[in-house]
């Protein structure tokens, strides 16, 4: 697994592995085992955050089947049993899940640190595909190492209303978990026009933004190239995984 660095200011600061993973559908074992290795692979650079792609832990898939079988009440005794498995891991965990919360669907990004869940996230701008979801109505901040940041999921990055509270709460990362496995001709079309939009966003707000995308191919008609990426507040690409690879992109942030 290739790992792409970004140093982004000097030691001691907050290190973000953001991870380009394989789409995962319907299996959370093989999604948690997935943050695992992912996990065992950034201990090395002593990570302190890994990010990792939306809808993650039981697959984007916007079906009334697959999101009615698999999502997850926060409060559960099935979430609660994830979080078991994941004390042990030693980073921060940001990645996305369907969330059943008082029995409506949420697109989320759950905050975890050692088996306890920080905050959550839920997605403010949904697409026409989404209506299934329950758009969220709040934008939480977290702090970790002293760096505040904030969470947009894909789709919001095309609205300058999802990233600018954060930025007004004192966030200097913004991450985005996303997943933009497409028809093929669309995700050709999309795969350099991803992180054009996202520059939009930190040009307008002078934060770091991170994001996290699955790869590879579903089947015949669909395909996601990624991107993963670190860009900085002049909205230059420090460093990315490259498309259609899985792998890590590590960045320190002051």
């Amino acid at each position: 697994m290739p790992i792409r660095r970004a140093t982004i200011g000097r030691r001691n600061m907050l290190r973000v592995g953001a991870c380009q993973t394989p789409e995962i559908l319907g299996d959370i074992e093989a999604a948690l085992g997935c943050i695992e290795h992912f996990a065992r692979q950034s201990e090395p650079a002593h990570v302190d955050l890994l990010l990792f792609p939306e809808c993650f832990l039981q697959g984007y898939l916007v079906e009334e089947g697959h999101i009615r079988e698999h999502a997850l009440d926060l409060e559960s005794a099935a979430f609660a049993s994830i979080l078991q498995r994941l004390t042990p891991v030693r980073p921060t965990l940001v990645f996305g899940m369907i969330e059943l919360r008082r029995g409506r669907y949420s697109n989320s990004a759950v905050v975890v640190r050692s088996g306890q869940v920080v905050g959550v996230y839920r997605k403010t701008h949904l697409s026409a595909g989404e209506s299934l979801f329950e758009p969220g109505d709040a934008f939480p901040v977290f702090e970790l190492n002293g760096v505040t940041y904030g969470i947009n999921i894909c789709f919001d990055t095309n609205f300058a209303d999802a990233a600018a509270p954060l930025a007004a709460q004192g966030a200097r990362l913004m991450l985005v978990p996303a997943q933009n496995m497409m028809k093929r001709g669309a995700a050709k079309e999309w795969k350099l026009l991803h992180n054009r939009i996202r520059a939009e966003r930190v040009r307008e707000t002078g934060m770091w933004l991170i994001s996290a995308d699955v790869t590879g191919a579903r089947d015949d008609v669909r395909v996601a190239y990624g991107p993963t990426s670190v860009m900085n507040p002049e909205a230059e690409i420090v460093a990315q995984v490259p498309l259609m690879a899985t792998g890590m992109v590590l960045a320190e942030i002051e």
